[in-house]
């Protein structure tokens, strides 16, 4: 199992950190071991002082395939939820003044966290999912396909032009403004059309 990760797709978010908006997706991956396995509690990292959220529609993977083309890529998913890419921000600012790659600040134990699946068809416009992110009960994020830079079927053909993609895999799909920092004790909950699919406790 892979976890494909986009970064900088969408406009705010890229902006909001100082990053240049992208012409084509920023791809990077995060080992198995990055899942946050369920009912498996987070607990903030020793090696971080600036600990964020991003919270993320994420597509699951339903079928083998490669070299696939957008007008087909819609038959590769079956799934989707809202995740959380936790990232060290510090590291992240450190290993970018140096032009190093992200993994100690993205891909460490736990780093990801994926709420309850819903299956592709019980949505009414895959298009424009409406998602979000309550810290300790109030709204610090909210976000819709629609607002996307680079939209779900484009995503999944142009990771497949560069690595196979496998039944299970993940595909978070980028996030929209407003990350920020958490602390010990912060309370989180993504929610996707309305409904609750992921709720933790910074340990």
């Amino acid at each position: 199992m892979k976890i494909f990760c986009v970064g900088r797709n969408y406009t705010e978010h890229a902006q909001e950190l100082g990053n240049t908006v992208p012409d084509e997706p920023v791809i990077f991956m995060k080992p198995k071991s990055a899942l946050l396995q369920p009912h498996t509690p987070f607990y903030y990292p020793e090696f971080t002082n600036e600990l964020h959220y991003e919270c993320e529609l994420v597509l699951r993977v339903c079928k083998n395939g490669k070299y696939i083309q957008e007008k087909f890529a819609h038959k590769y998913y079956d799934a989707i939820t809202v995740g959380i890419d936790f990232t060290a921000r510090d590291i992240q600012a450190e290993l970018k003044k140096k032009g190093l790659p992200w993994e100690k600040a993205k891909a460490w134990d736990n780093s990801a966290a994926i709420g309850k699946w819903v299956p592709v068809q019980e949505l009414k416009n895959r298009k424009d999912i409406q998602f979000g992110l309550n810290k300790n009960g109030e709204q610090v994020q909210k976000g819709a396909s629609s607002e996307m830079i680079f939209g779900f079927d484009y995503l999944v053909s142009y990771i497949s032009n560069f690595f196979s993609i496998n039944i299970g895999d993940l595909i978070y799909t980028g996030t929209p403004a407003g990350v920020g920092e958490l602390v010990v004790g912060d309370e989180i909950e993504a929610f996707l059309e309305g409904a609750s699919l992921l709720a933790l406790e910074v340990k």
